[in-house]
């Protein structure tokens, strides 16, 4: 019996050997849970044997337990890298259709050739999908998807309005409009462009000219003139009553007006502050050349907004004061297809994308799960767990709600091994070990003599 008793123990050191050994050799290795062996000791006993005078069968390996302490964030350049600071898991599945969750503290993830966030497996981190404004449409695991950034922003967006706001120099000299030169800075007070778009997300450059009308009686008085591309862009509404050009270019330019009070202060326009211009169509363009020619949309319609504001006393609409000429404000409300510049993941998991056309757009909020128990997972290789009877059904929800933790983007969470500590549990473990073949030894002698007794 005293052969078994000492067997047990050796088997008992061995594994503890084993399991301080495996935390070493994982010791930078990211999302790693460093394991514990836990032993019992053996004590059979029947109803007719004698307690007081029992002794012991030895010691056997009740469980290799992992720790699911928190480990030390080392901090990266990589906004994917996520570690969790609290409680929960990452889910992953090994592919786009699987329902075959793994979860996992590692969170060394990367996009792959199709955009979609993976591990160094290949195996797909899942998210809740969300609406426009960032929360999540749905927290269960089943409804969970393949965390994928797009690398452009949607179809790009025609441009509509363009909004001005801008301050015209009371004190600058007339100039004739019948001289007007866009390629001759002395033949016009100011100008200032915007880039607007087609509706195929093509850019074009639309300038306005300014100059201020050299009529008598209209002191407080500008005409304007629009270009795109280089092109005049006229308005059918005006007419012939505010024709500019015709000597210098040719052909009559419809131009809008204008009108400021004495104070500087903005009153009218003449076409009735902003009627639309039209890019492409034939009949407003004078000079019989198209502004679109790439197949985009040639009804395609911009309304210049000048008048911000309905109430005229409210700033927000140009003015003419005795100052230098000054845009306070140029908008408009196109946007080109944007192409992927960056990725920002906050603490609560939402992922946002942000784009070269100067969107930035909610894509996914990265899924967290929870356990009751931990330690009752199914550990896999790579640092990976699946769910068991033990561990109890797994529980999606946000990061930072509820008993969640935050997730940290461009960092990762270090194993919880502790070098020191495990270095001295294994010279416990090798005395242990030693101890118990001494005594398997002594046992061997012992049954020697025995047998050398005549």
């Amino acid at each position: 019996m005293s052969f078994n008793i000492a067997l047990s123990g050796v088997s008992a050191a061995q594994r503890d050997l084993d399991t301080t050994a495996n935390n070493i050799a994982n010791v930078n290795t990211v999302g790693f849970k460093e394991s514990r062996a836990e032993f019992g000791d053996v004590y059979a006993q029947s109803l007719l044997a004698g307690g007081k005078t029992k002794v012991g069968d030895g010691v056997i390996t009740q469980e290799v337990a992992q720790q699911f302490s928190q480990g030390s964030l080392q901090f990266t350049d990589n906004a994917l890298d996520l570690a969790i600071t609290g409680n929960g898991f990452f889910a992953t599945v090994p592919g786009l259709d699987s329902r075959d969750f793994s979860f996992t503290r590692a969170g060394m993830f990367k996009l792959d050739s199709s955009n979609f966030v993976v591990n160094a497996n290949g195996d797909n981190l899942l998210g809740f999908p969300v609406n426009a404004d960032g929360t999540s449409s749905s927290v269960a695991l089943s409804t969970t998807e393949p965390v994928s950034v797009p690398d452009s922003s949607g179809s790009p967006s025609a441009t509509t309005e363009i909004r001005l706001e801008m301050n015209l120099p009371a004190g600058d000299d007339p100039k004739n409009p019948e001289f007007f030169d866009p390629d001759d800075s002395s033949t016009y007070n100011a100008a200032t462009s915007v880039t607007i778009y087609d509706s195929l997300g093509d850019s074009h450059v639309q300038t306005f000219y300014l100059l201020k009308d050299i009529t008598p009686g209209n002191d407080n008085q500008w005409i304007g003139v629009t270009y795109v591309d280089d092109q005049p862009l006229a308005d059918g509404a005006l007419g012939a009553v505010n024709t500019v050009g015709g000597t210098a270019l040719g052909a009559a330019i419809p131009a809008f007006r204008l009108q400021f009070s004495s104070g500087g202060d903005f009153q009218a326009m003449t076409d009735s502050a902003g009627d639309p211009l039209i890019l492409g169509d034939a009949t407003s363009v004078p000079l019989g050349a198209g502004i679109l020619l790439n197949g985009s949309d040639p009804n395609q319609i911009i309304t210049t907004n000048f008048t911000l504001n309905a109430d005229t006393a409210v700033s927000g609409e140009p003015t003419q004061f005795a100052s230098a000429f000054e845009v306070t404000s140029l908008e408009q409300d196109g946007l080109a297809v944007g192409r992927l510049t960056g990725i920002a993941i906050d603490t609560d998991g939402l992922v946002r994308a942000t784009y070269s056309n100067g969107t930035s757009e909610p894509i996914i909020r990265v899924a967290l799960v929870r356990f009751a128990n931990d330690q009752g997972l199914t550990q896999q290789s790579n640092t990976q767990w699946q769910e068991s009877i033990d561990s109890g059904e797994a529980l999606a929800g946000e990061a930072t709600t509820g008993t969640f933790g935050d997730i940290n983007s461009s960092a990762l969470e270090q194993a919880n091994v502790n070098l020191t500590t495990e270095l001295i549990d294994l010279i416990i473990a090798q005395r242990n070990f030693q101890a118990n073949s001494r005594a398997l030894e002594i046992n061997n002698q012992l049954n020697q003599t025995v047998l050398n007794i005549r």
